[in-house]
């Protein structure tokens, strides 16, 4: 066990003598000074302090060291480590400020987006507990249960937020804490009682090839300002479904270096740490989309290849810009419902939705060229990839969508369920009921003016044994149209 003593070492050149408290521990002496001098009435001869207030001062805080190192066990430790301990262990650690410097950080070693939401993060936390200054004894599994409930109603925060103060905290642990020497700053962990919700499942935002049609051939508002947002959102929307669905921060930091011979090279930002290859991508501008890019050249000396840094101090200044202008051109012009605004993202996810759907495309042509990250990651960077495939399946995806009236699959197949309702009592049409796979009731006739009547001859001829409530199949077939549709009904 170590050993304490209130002493003095040296006169300084004013007559005072600082006061130390000396730790002893594995035969070594380790000093550590405290705020408090005597002078020479303050010692005896021997240079012992004699002054009642100091002595008092170093017993109460020798009382409160021997304290704290009775919780530790201290035998493997160096007197420095002991020392160490006694220092900082004892100070309160304030997580907030460990959050900022955690987040500056991020900055630095390349993950500026990321970092936002780890901001976003500790900031909410700040706000859910009152203060700017929350410490790391704050976040007990209470506190912290309570914070994630008050973000239930948020669809995507309610996880991603928790996560990241739980990954802020883990990294906390190992700098504060040094298990093998038993140095424990931290001394509480909540998260192992912590239950984290899942976010809420994405919506799929693709809208139709009619829809995007009405969007892009719509006029655009009046605008009294120099650069309206709606033909920023109306351009942007462009440039995002004509090139592969390209992401707005992507285009923001694109880089004349990386344009030549209408072919846009960018490495996606939101991924290239996480990817050997830093995912990069290629994209051939169509000849659709060309006076657009056009437009928006930056001519200057900067490494920018787009104006959007000149007028947008930020990519998320610039990413809101755009989807206010997308949101006003469906509230101004299309008239939709708050709840059914497209953003940039609506373009993205209909591009891959066209390609797979109205283009023929599988899955993995479509995560190419959306430039996912795949199971051939490794291999990406031994091989040097041609991107061509990806270039001709977004033609395809332009062409169908503006160069052809197409209706998406989406709308034939609620044609073709419209076709099969419109019938008259001249058509041959046929029923049939199953009942477990077998058949009960069959009718072929004409003289039906809907399905509700085919349904209803069928359902009056069933056997009694059948039990009530259970459910039947009923195929009912257009023999006249050749068309075909399934239904359920329950037995009464």
């Amino acid at each position: 066990m170590a050993t304490f003593k209130a002493i003095v070492r040296f006169k300084r050149p004013d007559g005072y003598y600082p006061v130390y408290i000396r730790v002893t521990h594995q035969r070594k002496a380790v000093y550590i000074k405290t705020d408090k001098i005597v002078d020479q009435k303050g010692i005896d001869k021997s240079k012992s302090i004699k002054d009642p207030f100091v002595l008092q001062f170093c017993a109460n805080r020798i009382s409160r060291y021997v304290d704290i190192l009775n919780k530790q066990d201290i035998s493997s430790w160096s007197v420095e480590e002991v020392v160490n301990y006694l220092k900082s262990g004892t100070a309160e650690i304030c997580f907030s400020d460990y959050a900022r410097d955690y987040q500056s950080r991020m900055i630095q070693e390349g993950h500026a987006r990321n970092a936002r939401t780890y901001e976003l993060a500790y900031q909410n936390l700040e706000r859910y507990i009152g203060t700017t200054k929350v410490m790391f004894s704050h976040l007990t599994s209470t506190v912290i249960t309570k914070w994630i409930d008050s973000l239930s109603s948020t669809a995507r925060a309610k996880e991603q937020y928790p996560v990241c103060i739980r990954q802020i905290f883990k990294q906390a642990l190992l700098d504060y804490n040094d298990y093998d020497a038993g140095i424990i700053r931290i001394t509480t962990n909540p998260w192992p009682k912590v239950k984290i919700p899942k976010s809420d499942p994405p919506q799929h935002r693709a809208i139709t090839m009619e829809q995007c049609r009405a969007f892009f051939y719509a006029p655009l508002p009046e605008s009294d300002r120099k650069y309206p947002l709606t033909e920023l959102g109306h351009d942007v929307a462009m440039m995002i479904l004509c090139l592969a669905g390209i992401n707005t921060v992507d285009l923001y930091y694109a880089e004349k270096k990386n344009y030549r011979d209408d072919i846009i090279g960018y490495e996606r930002r939101k991924t290239r740490e996480a990817r050997v290859d830093n995912a990069w991508f290629e994209i051939r501008v169509p000849d659709i989309v060309k006076p657009i890019v056009e437009k928006y050249l930056d001519t200057s000396d900067s490494d920018f290849l787009f104006t959007f840094h000149t007028r947008h101090s930020s990519y998320d200044s610039f990413n809101a810009n755009v989807n206010i202008g997308i949101r006003q051109i469906c509230e101004k012009v299309l008239k939709l419902n708050k709840e059914d605004y497209y953003s940039g993202y609506t373009f993205r996810h209909t591009w891959a939705t066209v390609a797979q759907n109205e283009c023929g495309a599988t899955l993995a042509d479509v995560d190419f060229g959306l430039n996912h990250a795949n199971k051939t990651r490794l291999a990406r960077t031994y091989v040097k990839i041609d991107f061509t495939p990806a270039w001709e399946l977004n033609e395809k995806v332009v062409e169908k969508i503006f160069f052809t009236d197409d209706k998406s699959s989406a709308n034939k197949n609620e044609e073709h369920e419209n076709d099969f309702f419109r019938f008259s009592a001249k058509q041959l049409v046929k029923g049939t009921l199953y009942f477990k796979g077998k058949i009960l009731v069959s009718v072929e006739d004409i003289g039906f003016n809907n399905i509700e009547e085919v349904i209803a001859h069928l359902m009056k001829d069933l056997p009694e044994t059948i039990p009530p409530r259970s459910m039947a199949q009923i195929r009912l077939e257009n023999k006249d149209k050749g068309l075909k549709q399934d239904y359920t009904r329950m037995i009464h």
